[in-house]
């Protein structure tokens, strides 16, 4: 009688391998999975949607000129001749004068809330920053215009004669103080500066009180001072939220149309000189325009709105490279 050959031994179970936990997904979980499917998908169809309208509406004005609509600084839709080269770099520098001001002004807020304020004071604070964030962009514009506007020509007019010489870009070449130093590029990104303060600071704080507790208590554990663990803790760890606040300020202020449309001095014309009189944005152009404009005036608006949008696409998109390479706590984990 023969034996039946004996199986081969299994393999030897490993006792180090993490078991997979699953759990059952209920019907709750499968709804609630899906409208978050629903959501995210939203955005890039909106999205989407916002650019075919703006191409589809502009076509007609991006065929009528070409590639001299990113060259040309005129605009005059009726005899065929118009281009954003003038106002293109002029709403750009609106907001890097925004985001100059705005940034240190809103980082040390940020800080100060989150670690140095009083438990008692912190909630007002946190409080009157969401509202300034509330306010309406047409009263800043009103406050620029009638309170801050009549007020700074003298700083203005300073810096321009004893820093123009030194910083060809602050040098004003006329020197009448009553048309020459208002509605400016650098009083327009002032009030902007105001309105994206709060917005920056509102996120920096929260991402700031993320800072882990514990590197927060072993940084003291070490000796340091209070500088030292926020210099060397809540910082770092907070870097990404602070690259993602700037950009979406910078978005806002390239954005930004009627306090813009009231402080400037529309031209068609970009000199550099940021002190000088005169100005424009893609913003406050498609505002002050489009009541108006028909016909192939419309559609270059529509183009303009078109450029704007793609530039604030692309912003964002070298934001989210920037923020996913420096995410908040990375460099605390070392």
């Amino acid at each position: 009688m023969t034996s039946a050959p004996l199986a081969p031994p299994g393999p030897t179970p490993d006792h180090d391998r993490p078991r997979t936990i699953t759990a059952p997904a209920t019907r709750g979980d499968r709804i609630f999975r899906g409208l978050l499917r629903v959501a995210g998908y939203s955005v890039f169809a909106i999205m989407g949607l916002i650019a075919f309208f703006l191409l589809l509406r502009g076509t007609d004005a991006l065929r009528a000129s070409g590639w001299s609509f990113l060259t040309e600084q005129k605009w005059s839709p009726s005899a065929h001749v118009f281009g954003i080269a003038a106002v293109l770099p002029d709403g750009v520098l609106i907001a890097v004068i925004a985001l100059v001001f705005a940034v240190p002004v809103s980082l040390t807020a940020a800080l100060f809330i989150a670690e140095y304020a009083p438990v008692r004071l912190r909630r007002g604070l946190v409080t009157m920053v969401d509202l300034m964030a509330a306010v309406p962009s047409i009263v800043y514009g009103l406050w620029g215009f009638f309170f801050l506007q009549p007020r700074i020509l003298g700083m203005v007019r300073w810096t321009a004669l004893h820093l123009g010489g030194v910083l060809p870009f602050l040098k004003v070449r006329t020197g009448d103080i009553g048309t020459s130093y208002t509605s400016s590029t650098f009083i327009a990104g002032l009030v902007v500066a105001l309105m994206i303060t709060p917005i920056i600071t509102s996120l920096s704080r929260e991402v700031f009180s993320q800072a882990p507790q514990g590197e927060r208590e072993g940084a003291y554990a070490l000796g340091s001072t209070r500088w030292g663990m926020v210099r060397t803790v809540v910082l770092p760890f907070g870097r990404g939220g602070v690259i993602g606040a700037v950009m979406l300020g910078f978005g806002r202020a390239m954005g930004e149309t009627i306090a813009v449309a009231l402080i400037i001095s529309p031209i068609f014309r970009f000199s550099g000189h940021v002190l000088e009189a005169g100005a424009n944005s893609i913003s406050a152009l498609i505002a002050l325009r489009y009541s108006e404009s028909d016909g192939l005036s419309l559609s270059a608006l529509m183009a303009a709105g078109l450029t704007l949008f793609a530039l604030t696409l692309v912003v964002n998109v070298l934001a989210g490279i920037v923020v996913s390479r420096s995410r908040s706590g990375a460099a605390t984990a070392d």
